[in-house]
């Protein structure tokens, strides 16, 4: 049984989105990876994937179709150039969409740099008992995300809420 005190271990899989990056270069997803690992969760994939709707939807849908894996953290692809199409990709797969991620990181990347966080498109949602967080591609904004909402809504511990309840209820079979 686990302390009250020690947080619930959960499954994660990190995608990078880009069509320049792979596992020599890839310091964002790298980021995420040692974050989750760093606060105690498992790593169930890691991933890169050219920035194509198609090759996205079917990673994503791929791990969200798989009991095994409560979380999937996304890097890159949420900005305004041409390739950029991750919310497009992945918000049509959320059975719930949580409005107030993009909010909330746009509101504390503000304090870091100024009104270009206005082209964030920060998403999340729930889709099929996983949560998807998906964040912009720099390491920064990783950083950003991970240590000012991510890392509190993974933590079972973290009052007065978080997604760890809503996760477990939920594969547990309490849809």
């Amino acid at each position: 049984m686990t302390a009250l005190s020690e947080s619930l271990a959960l499954n994660v899989a990190v995608l990078t989105v880009s069509d320049t990056r792979d596992e020599s270069n890839d310091t964002s997803g790298d980021y995420l990876r040692e974050a989750a690992l760093a606060a105690g969760h498992v790593i169930a994939d890691k991933g890169i994937v050219k920035d194509d709707v198609y090759q996205m939807r079917a990673v994503v849908s791929r791990w969200i179709a798989d009991p095994g894996i409560d979380v999937v953290l996304t890097t890159g692809g949420t900005g305004f150039s041409g390739r950029d199409s991750t919310p497009e990709a992945l918000s049509v797969l959320f059975d719930k969409q949580i409005e107030g991620f993009g909010e909330l990181f746009r509101q504390i990347s503000f304090q870091e740099i100024g009104s270009s966080t206005i082209q964030s498109r920060a998403v999340a949602g729930l889709a099929n008992n996983t949560v998807i967080f998906c964040v912009p591609g720099s390491t920064g904004a990783c950083r950003t995300a991970w240590e000012g909402i991510i890392r509190e809504q993974l933590t079972s511990t973290h009052k007065p809420c978080n997604f760890v309840g809503v996760l477990r209820t939920r594969k547990a079979g309490g849809h």
